[in-house]
């Protein structure tokens, strides 16, 4: 399904061939914009196309995708788009990897070659079809040119060019070589949704054969000739260095080649894993532990409640009486207040982080799993003391990433590791080496207050959110004035409250790394605002979903959604003793609205069991009906392993959990039956694959409420909670 990308300076540029359309080993390869210029007061300073197909003249249409696979079936739902609108078979259509390239590739949203944000289907919504259209296009004209009839009496179906009046056809790579030589046009038709067969149909996904009989290559699976395999062991806190080393046991095991040392890790290369690993297990280190020593997960706690008492940098605010929200509340019927934390989280992707790397002749290869390609090449580069067209990154399938691998800290060390070797390694991390140095989803501390009218309805709106920045890491520019538009996204919610007010203190700790999980600012603020709202509801005496339908914002796509919810659900119907079920609503990734009721028995000692999810979801127009329901299933049980079980803890500087003994997720006997229901709106799709894990936190804390009585404030939710 996929081939290796073009190395650099082995033929054309791709921009050279892109601006130009010229023709490739004969065949026909089409380019378009796939963003509008960014415009500053001086004109265009960036024109940024990122993706092209590519028709030989065997008829194969290969699609260079810039977006990775990581199981959210963009390697279907992408090509969908192409194909409906180059009216080939989706079977027909083959993909690439792309290779590194920031301004060839990049993600018209985000402004980078990256896959996260749930932005794929966005991004690649009108581009990718008019990719396609641009290609039938040519491939029509090509055809009239050569029959010498009016393109307007052509027709494209099926891979092929018909002329109806004379019953004539001819296959689209035989077109091929013609239609490289023809101008792209400025503007084409795009295909009137009416007319489309492919999207908003259930496809089967393109990548399901080649996962399951083990073909498909993921990172982990790159053989290279001479390679060999290298196991870390990295400082046990962040900021440590190595004192003393004794490798001598290390150095007997049969397999090892060779011992590298770094500053702050200590690899062992081998000829297989299994060797790797033993060899490092004997290794005697003496750490020198740093700065970072004594931290812990109380520290943590205590810090950001002592930061929780600044003032923070406004990301919110309105006023209906007096213009203060502190003096609407004051002067409410019903006041109520509430503190919710929520704690760091790993990643912990089923494909621990792996990382091949070959330096040879002035150049660095790299072989990995990267959301972030552009990124991981210029951390390459830098690593391995090159200029950034020196490195090649091969990128390959994703065995899951939530974010993580949009980081490339295995990258660097892998890089390092090879430049003391003169063969190829590849380092892999063990599970435990993955849990231990993640960059976390941060813990965050939120204060919240509400005030009531005699009527039940919200007067006035305070939520103070307490919490590191990934986003100034990532794009500094983004951070304006002290405030992290991802830290406050989603912080009231789907509702309209007057006299609100929201802030956002940054508080940064430097014992471990922060970065983006499944979700990111929305996954944290939905478990907050939802479970305040079920508090308020509460203490208002009124039916949750009711108090949320009282609330909402003028839009009829929430209320549809909130309805369909409460029919699937069965939500007025009572339930056993013991059990309950709690609800959560979000309008986040673009536009996308998701419902989700979660079904709870709780057991004498506190034991918990969600029987069954109802989620409603309108994500926009959909283009694989199936990938939706699946991102949805499976981000109900990703945001269900955090809700139960997840958190990371730190004593004198070193994390606690290892494998999943110790970072646990849900198992199959524990999976609830998750119902998803469609709903279909708009023009153009709003983001789905982080919406599922956003909502389902909330849900399960509100149902254990109306089974037990007991609010849950503090994740992950334990008996004693």
């Amino acid at each position: 399904m996929t081939t290796p990308a073009t190395r650099p300076g082995h033929g054309p540029s791709r921009r050279t061939v892109l601006s130009a359309g010229i023709a490739v080993g004969g065949g026909l390869l089409v380019g378009v914009p796939l963003a509008a210029p960014v415009l500053s007061k001086s004109g265009p300073v960036d024109f940024a196309p990122n993706a092209f197909i590519r028709i030989a003249r065997n008829g194969t249409v290969t699609l260079t995708m810039p977006y990775v696979e990581m199981g959210q079936g963009t390697y279907t739902s992408v090509p969908m788009l192409i194909a409906e609108e180059l009216e080939v078979p989706l079977a027909a259509v083959t993909l690439e990897h792309a290779p590194a390239d920031d301004m060839l590739y990049r993600n018209p949203i985000m402004g980078a070659q990256e896959t996260d944000g749930s932005l794929s289907m966005r991004a690649a919504w009108e581009p990718m079809r008019r990719a396609g259209a641009t290609a039938r296009t040519m491939l029509i004209a090509a055809a009239a040119a050569e029959w010498r009839v009016d393109a307007a009496e052509c027709r494209a179906a099926e891979g092929f060019v018909v002329h109806d009046r004379t019953r004539r056809r001819i296959a689209y790579g035989d077109l091929a070589e013609r239609a490289a030589t023809l101008p792209i046009p400025p503007q084409v038709t795009l295909k009137d949704a009416a007319a489309f067969t492919l999207i908003g149909r259930p496809q089967k996904r393109l990548d399901s054969a080649d996962k399951i009989n083990g073909t498909a290559i993921f990172g982990m699976d790159v053989r290279l000739q001479g390679m060999k395999i290298a196991a870390v062991m990295a400082s046990p806190v962040l900021g440590g260095r190595i004192a003393s080393l004794d490798d001598r046991e290390a150095r007997r095991v049969t397999g090892v080649r060779s011992v590298v040392r770094l500053d702050d890790a200590v690899a062992v290369v081998a000829d297989h894993w299994a060797a790797a690993k033993k060899a490092l297990d004997t290794m005697v280190v003496t750490w020198d532990d740093g700065p970072n020593a004594g931290f812990s997960t109380a520290r943590l706690k205590g810090e950001l409640e002592a930061a929780s008492q600044r003032d923070g940098v406004v990301g919110d605010e309105a006023g209906d009486e007096a213009g203060d929200e502190a003096g609407a509340f004051a002067s409410a019927a019903r006041r109520v207040e509430a503190v919710y934390r929520l704690p760091l989280l790993a990643h912990a992707a089923m494909e621990p982080l792996n990382c091949t790397v070959h330096l040879h002749g002035g150049r660095c290869d790299v072989w990995v799993g990267t959301q972030a390609a552009s990124r991981a090449q210029a951390a390459a580069a830098a690593a391995a003391g090159l200029q950034q067209d020196r490195v090649t990154i091969h990128n390959q399938y994703l065995g899951g990433s939530f974010g993580r691998r949009a980081e490339t800290d295995n990258i660097v060390q892998a890089v390092s590791i090879a430049r003391r070797l003169d063969h190829p390694v590849k380092v892999v991390w063990s599970r435990e080496e993955d849990t231990q140095h993640d960059f976390y989803r941060p813990a965050y501390h939120n204060t919240l207050r509400a005030g009531l009218d005699r009527d039940g309805r919200v007067t006035s709106w305070f939520h103070r959110i307490v919490g590191p920045s990934p986003l100034a890491r990532w794009l500094p520019p983004a951070v304006q004035n002290g405030l992290d538009p991802d830290a406050v996204t989603s912080a009231t919610g789907p509702y309209q409250f007057p006299n609100r007010h929201v802030d956002y203190v940054r508080h940064e700790e430097h014992a471990f790394r922060s970065g983006f999980w499944r979700g990111v600012g929305t996954t944290h603020n939905v478990f907050v605002v939802e479970s305040f709202i079920d508090e308020l509801a509460a203490a208002s005496g009124v039916d949750p979903l009711e108090f949320r339908r009282r609330h909402l914002r003028d839009d009829p796509r929430l209320r549809a959604v909130l309805d369909l919810a409460a029919e699937k659900s069965a939500w007025s119907e009572p339930l056993p003793p013991g059990s309950g079920r709690g609800i959560s609503l979000l309008q986040d990734f673009g536009g996308t609205i998701l419902a989700q009721i979660a079904e709870v028995s709780v057991h004498v000692g506190g034991s918990l069991r969600v029987g069954r999810v109802t989620s409603v979801v309108d994500c926009g127009k959909l283009v694989n009906p199936d990938t939706v329901i699946a991102q949805i299933q499976g981000g109900v049980i990703f945001g269900l392993s955090a809700a139960l079980y997840g958190q990371i803890t730190f004593s004198e500087g070193r994390v606690e959990q290892g494998n999943f003994d110790s970072y646990a997720a849900v198992r199959m006997d524990e999976a609830p039956r998750v119902a998803v229901h469609l709903i279909e709106s708009g023009e153009a799709p709003f983001g789905v694959g982080e919406s599922g894990t956003s909502g389902i936190a909330p849900a399960v804390a509100n149902a254990v409420y109306a089974a037990t009585g007991n609010r849950v404030r503090n994740l992950p939710i334990t008996s004693d909670r």
